[in-house]
């Protein structure tokens, strides 16, 4: 994180909404009482949030209160959705992830599905909150996972970010 947000310092031609602050202990535990997952208040005490370009974003703490109805169940879809087994975290593209709140980790849909409401089950993205950022969003696999192909690549901030930052190549 430290080279992230240092590097994020130094590139006055980044948007400052790249990184988000953190939250106090004081916000996370009256979060935590209403709800929230204790694995995400930690993860928002070290960064409430990344825009990591164009298609993948972690929600911050007042963003993904605002974002849990993707939890709650849509008529047809295979999907066990539910609002006390899953919490969204963000959205890649269009589709949303999940912390699943049993301990399976981060949970997304198959590459292969277009409409992520269609998808016949979830296929865990990494083991947690952190490592989902920290293997997934904060390396060279952020391309792949975004799909940024050479033309996008000089307009994607994130992936600049992850290079000042020496994080990506």
């Amino acid at each position: 994180m430290d080279a992230l947000r240092t590097a994020l310092a130094e590139s006055t031609d980044l948007l400052r909404s790249t990184l988000g602050g953190t939250v106090d202990e004081e916000t996370a535990a009256a979060a935590e009482a209403d709800g929230v997952p204790r694995e995400f208040l930690d993860f928002c005490q070290v960064l409430d949030g990344a825009s990591c370009g164009p298609s993948v974003q972690l929600f911050g703490l007042e963003e993904a209160e605002e974002h849990q109805f993707y939890c709650g169940p849509v008529v047809d879809s295979p999907l066990d959705l539910s609002p006390e087994k899953l919490f969204c975290v963000g959205l890649i593209g269009d589709t949303p992830i999940f912390l699943d709140r049993a301990g399976r980790g981060i949970l997304g849909i198959p590459d292969e599905h277009w409409e992520w409401v269609d998808a016949e089950r979830f296929e865990r993205l990494a083991p947690g909150l952190e490592a989902f950022f920290l293997e997934r969003l904060a390396t060279p696999e952020y391309a792949r996972l975004a799909a940024i192909d050479d033309e996008l690549v000089e307009y994607d901030d994130w992936l600049k970010l992850l290079r000042r930052a020496g994080l990506a190549d």
